[in-house]
């Protein structure tokens, strides 16, 4: 196994060698430092070398027989790396566990059995930079990024987190300078935090600590997070809608036995082979979950077992294993001939897969294991441990305590911690101090032999640490004090009050944030709340980390990246995806899950931070929106925010230089775009609409509606302009799914204003119109729009640049509206072709409208039908500090080709 072995080799470290079959001694080779079993191979088309990443030259190349993994006879010389999919396991500092979901539709090799990925079986890591077939998944390690402290296992210092292959085919080595991506095989190391490439052959020279690369300045250090998060999956630490991984979440429940489809259909009876079933423990038994194993008819007993051992990347010696036949007892012995030839006494046919054959570890008396340290400042990683049929956890403990010098009379500060890393879960467990290690281990073994091979055994020091599990409840009535917030929550949750604690009430919003200090009772709330509503609302429930903010570096200022997925068809998921793993997830929130509201609540504490939204300019006014409600719970009140335009109109985007939309752009020059944008200030404005019925004379009769209050940042619009926008937002609603591109979203907005065309409304008869206590006479027009910036309909300039006198040049900070007219869809048309501009009404600060009958209105691209009655526009307090694009970053940028082959996030360091 990897993290224990047999007593009987000479090398304690015999596991972490292959031995090959006697028979095919002359034809294989082993590596011993990497862990594969090499095997001379004629080649028969193109082939590179995936440890120096170039062509193959001749006919003669050497594969591994577990991995796939091929290289020149050269390279095989000197290969230390990468290792074996069967050692993946001894390479994991800190075990951390992956969250799969489904992959996209692009070229990637898996990181597994190193084939090329097709189909709806591939997956990826929402986190990090593996990507697997789903029938591998079970087989790769817990082996993602830590993106957090949470107290079991601790590292002072921050090492590179190597991931091998799916490099952009740009990538160039940081040692040697030389090309190291490949779009061919599986080959090139890369960090994923820093973003750094090398060869495989070339970054163990490199120094091990990792210093964050280009983005570090923006980044949030994992070690200045913490997250106690023993109960929750990893999709729930980091907030990952479960519907992009649901249908994977039992990765057991695979069919393991469709690997032996990706390289063909079973073989008939003439071809001289054979097909087994192999199952690796009970636990496969019962769920009906083997491996098919090919073999040559006449094979004998070590040579099956060996190739069983290879199809579940065991790395062990074939002679301390045996294969039993399902529900009975027979075994194979060593000098055994299988040669079943499918005729009628055999026990099954080659039709139905063949024999069912479950693969055992045999008994030994004595073996060695791995114990590791389980905290950082030990000088040795892991020492080796005797261990017989008398010792127990306790004699274990004491005998690792001893060689990692832990400076104690004794072991009683320490337990055996056991941890089996799963790809999908990482579980652990205190052992007793009497339990029997090797009986242990057996039983581990009869169960599953993979989990076996993915258990390891640390020292942990034995502390009490009080447990703090922080979540954020939203979907509550908003606008309640915190008695009745803390009586409605009890009421629906029945939550134990000397556990829990309310510590922040956000009552604009409907949500509280609490902190509770038992794992178990974290794990029933937040489970009980997705089942919950309130008046008929869902409630919502997020696992919020804890961000310690004096290990911040001085000259570090987080990004919180807002994505909105549902913008821009699929661009925004792959924005979300990308940007996870060029920062750290956990300063990345998806906005459709718990809003803005997460993040800021989040980095409520963090003294200096700036945000980036990736959505529509209705995602960036929600964004402001919830800002202002709650800017005074936090350090930093005035964010200064950017944009990544995923809408249609994008008026505000452009503006600022962002664009007009999102183009594939790499998302790490989008960030380095961020970090060297320059802060300016905008305006924003408080719309008050009260409706009211009024009479012929302009008097108010009495209240149609409660009032309304709006903000705006955009524009807000009267008429025909906002009719069309209606008749848009409707089509939208009645058909979601057509609406996923800018190009379709303009072309139904071109068809409404055609049937629009013959419109006619006298809106001057309809408006009553005062700037700053001026009544302004209108002109005949169809639409009245109010500017606070000079983008309008897609990026058209409705004010004009032609310099009049009586007004001032249009700024978004100069605390003024420009209020311009439309007369009709025609006049629209030549304005968003450029050919006129808008009828200039008037330009202030202080606006009152009185409308007499029900008209349709937008702001920002919001429509619905007003009521009569008033309506004000006013100052919305301080300005808001937004993020403008540099004006060299943009010219780069719009130069630059477009590359949006790589799905994979570009190296940190180059090409920023």
């Amino acid at each position: 196994m990897a993290e224990c072995g047999r007593a009987r080799p000479a090398d304690p470290d015999a596991a972490d060698s292959r031995t090959a079959s006697p028979m095919a001694g002359k034809r294989r080779h082993q590596s011993s430092a990497a862990g594969h079993c090499f095997r001379r191979v004629t080649l028969t088309k193109p082939t590179f070398c995936h440890r120096c990443s170039d062509f193959i030259w001749g006919l003669l190349g050497f594969l591994c027989e577990v991995c796939n993994f091929m290289c020149h006879e050269k390279c095989l010389k000197m290969l230390q790396s990468p290792l074996c999919s069967c050692m993946a396991a001894a390479l994991v500092r800190v075990p951390v566990a992956h969250c799969f979901g489904p992959a996209a539709q692009k070229k990637r090799f898996c990181c597994v059995c190193r084939k090329q990925m097709e189909g709806n079986l591939a997956l990826r890591c929402e986190v990090c930079e593996l990507h697997v077939h789903a029938d591998c998944a079970v087989f790769s390690c817990a082996d993602c990024r830590v993106c957090h402290l949470d107290g079991t296992l601790e590292q002072d210092t921050f090492h590179h987190h190597w991931r091998e292959g799916n490099l952009p085919s740009a990538a160039r080595c940081e040692v040697c300078r030389r090309s190291c991506g490949s779009s061919d095989v599986l080959a090139g190391m890369r960090c994923e935090w820093c973003g750094i490439t090398s060869h495989a052959a070339c970054y163990l020279s490199l120094p091990p600590e990792c210093t964050m690369g280009r983005l570090g300045c923006m980044l949030l250090h994992p070690a200045c997070v913490h997250l106690d998060s023993r109960n929750f999956s990893k999709m729930h630490c980091f907030r990952i809608t479960e519907s992009s991984g649901h249908d994977l979440d039992n990765s057991d429940d695979v069919d393991l036995s469709a690997v032996a489809l990706k390289d063909g259909q079973p073989t008939t009876p003439d071809s001289g082979k054979q097909f087994l079933k192999v199952f690796d423990g009970d636990d496969a038994v019962r769920r009906g979950q083997f491996r098919l194993v090919s073999i040559v008819r006449a094979s004998r007993n070590e040579e099956v077992v060996e190739a069983a051992l290879r199809v579940f990347y065991l790395p062990d010696d074939p002679q301390d294993y045996e294969l039993c036949e399902v529900g009975g007892l027979q075994r194979l012995h060593s000098d055994d001939i299988l040669n079943r030839n499918g005729g009628p006494d055999s026990r099954s046919s080659l039709k139905d897969g063949g024999d069912a054959w479950l693969l055992r570890a045999k008994a030994h008396e004595a073996e060695v294991i791995k114990v590791h340290a389980g905290w950082s400042r030990s000088p040795e990683t892991f020492v080796l441990v005797s261990v017989s049929t008398s010792s127990t956890a306790a004699s274990v403990l004491a005998e690792a305590c001893r060689q990692l010098d832990t400076q104690a009379d004794d072991a009683a500060g320490f337990n055996l911690l056991e941890v089996f890393m799963s790809s999908r879960q990482v579980q652990r467990q205190t052992l007793t101090p009497q339990e029997k290690i090797l009986d242990h281990l057996q039983e581990i073994r009869k169960v599953s032999l993979r989990q076996m091979n993915q258990t390891r055994f640390y020292v942990v020091e034995n502390r009490n640490r009080p447990v703090q599990v922080s979540l954020l409840i939203g979907g509550l009535p908003p606008l309640l004090n915190k008695d009745q917030y803390t009586q409605l929550i009890q009421e629906h949750l029945t939550i134990k009050s000397h556990l829990v604690t309310i510590t922040h009430i956000y009552a604009s919003q409907g949500a509280v944030a609490m902190q509770i200090s038992c794992f178990s009772e974290a794990e029933r709330i937040y489970m009980l709340v997705k089942d919950t509503s309130v008046k008929n609302k869902a409630l919502t429930s997020l696992v919020i980390p804890e961000i310690m903010h004096d290990k911040l570096d001085q000259d570090v200022c987080p990004l919180l990246v807002f994505v909105n997925p549902k913008s821009g068809g699929l661009k925004g998921r792959e924005l979300l995806y990308c940007f996870r793993k060029l920062l750290n997830p956990h300063q990345v929130f998806d906005i459709s899950n718990g809003g803005p509201l997460a993040g800021l609540h989040t980095f409520r504490e963090v003294p200096s931070f700036r945000v980036l939204v990736c959505g529509g300019d209705g995602t960036v006014g929600w964004v402001l929106g919830v800002l202002e409600t709650v800017r005074h719970k936090l350090v930093c009140r005035e964010p200064p925010i950017g944009i990544v335009p995923l809408g249609t109109g994008n008026d505000l985007a452009r503006i600022l230089r962002w664009g007009a939309g999102y183009s594939s752009e790499e998302p790490g020059h989008i960030l380095a775009c961020v970090d060297e944008a320059e802060e300016v200030l905008m305006d924003r404005w408080t719309i008050l609409l009260d409706a009211q019925d009024i009479s012929e004379d302009g008097k108010d009769n009495h209240f149609l509606e409660p009032p309304k209050i709006v903000q705006m940042n955009n524009y807000f619009g009267l008429g025909i302009d906002a009719e069309l926008s209606l008749d848009f937002h409707q089509a939208r609603e009645d058909e979601p799914d057509k609406f996923t591109s800018r190009f379709h979203n303009k072309g139904v907005y071109v068809k409404v204003g055609l049937q629009k065309i013959s419109y006619t409304r006298s809106l001057h008869k309809e408006l009553q119109l005062q700037v700053d206590a001026q009544t302004i006479p209108l002109p005949n027009i169809e639409g009245l729009i109010f500017l606070n910036i000079p983008s309008w309909g897609s990026g058209a300039d409705l004010w004009g640049s032609e310099v009049d006198s009586r007004y001032g040049k249009p700024s978004i900070d100069d605390g003024l509206l420009e209020v311009v007219g439309v007369t009709g869809v025609v006049h629209m048309g030549q304005v968003q072709s450029g050919l006129r501009s808008g009828i200039r009404i008037a330009q202030g600060n202080y606006i009152r409208l009185i409308v007499s009958k029900p008209i349709p209105v937008q702001v920002d691209g919001e429509p619905w039908i007003q009521p009569p009655g008033h309506i004000i526009i006013s100052a919305a307090g301080p300005k808001v500090r937004m993020l403008r694009k540099s004006k060299q970053k943009q010219k780069k940028s719009s130069a630059g080709g477009k590359d949006g082959r790589s799905e994979s996030p570009p190296s940190r360091d180059g090409g920023l």
